[in-house]
């Protein structure tokens, strides 16, 4: 019980977990918006669902650690370019990143607009039953090893110790889980601010992409421009409240 008594371990604990969680942010959009597509009574079920998948990913990758880091290893050369087993992972997700929030973009803005008001929840149900419950959490499955690989190799490079990077990732999953349900329940508030987070997600999309060609996209760019917007977003927000008060 000595080690628990070091400070240096409470720091990296800290700043593993602040950074699983900063990590994590694109994770819980992925999460908010595909899950606002379900049934009200669905959705806490399916957040809970998607981040135990992110809780067991990254710590199924930190228990075989000789594997992960096997990954950063060419398996072949295409035009003199090294491709590893994590590129074609980075490359795959990126991919399916681009395509599936590209493909909410058009259901947001398109979709809506041609076939009318959504359907109400009995309907969905009926129509789609469990189905569409499953696909979600399929996805979120998907996505969810994506970013767990590259939280893994993030937190294999910070800290030595395996089970300062298995309580940081359960803390980051708890701070997520009670995280998720006021950010989605904001997003479903706010369509304009759904379609900025999609773009976020398409631009995490070509970062993920480029990085399985070892183009580094520091995140910080990425979180730095999707702020700003979102600030921009507020005080639009705030505008358009006022302009109801005066109306009402």
């Amino acid at each position: 019980m000595e080690f628990l008594l070091d400070p240096n371990l409470w720091i990296a604990f800290a700043m593993l977990t602040a950074l699983e969680i900063v990590l994590g942010v694109d994770n819980i959009i992925f999460i908010s918006i595909l899950v606002g597509r379900l049934p009200a009574q669905q959705r806490d079920m399916a957040r809970r669902l998607g981040l135990g998948f992110a809780m067991l990913s990254r710590l199924a990758l930190l228990f075989s650690l000789s594997w992960v880091m096997s990954l950063t290893a060419d398996l072949f050369t295409v035009a003199g370019q090294g491709i590893s087993g994590r590129d074609i992972v980075l490359l795959l997700g990126g991919l399916f990143l681009l395509y599936k929030a590209t493909h909410e973009i058009f259901i947001e803005v398109e979709a809506r607009e041609q076939d009318g008001p959504p359907k109400t929840d009995d309907a969905v149900i009926k129509s789609v039953g469990g189905k569409l419950f499953w696909a979600i959490i399929g996805q979120i499955a998907i996505i969810d090893i994506v970013f767990s690989l590259d939280s893994v190799i993030t937190a294999v490079g910070m800290v030595d110790e395996i089970g300062v990077m298995v309580a940081a990732v359960i803390a980051a999953v708890a701070v997520m889980l009670f995280a998720a349900k006021p950010i989605g329940e904001f997003v479903d508030r706010h369509p304009s601010v759904k379609v900025l987070a999609l773009a976020f997600l398409v631009m995490v999309g070509m970062a993920l992409t480029a990085e399985a060609f070892d183009v580094h996209v520091p995140k910080g760019y990425i979180y730095a421009a999707m702020a700003f917007s979102l600030a921009v977003e507020a005080l639009n927000i705030r505008a358009r409240n006022k302009r109801r008060a005066l109306a009402a």
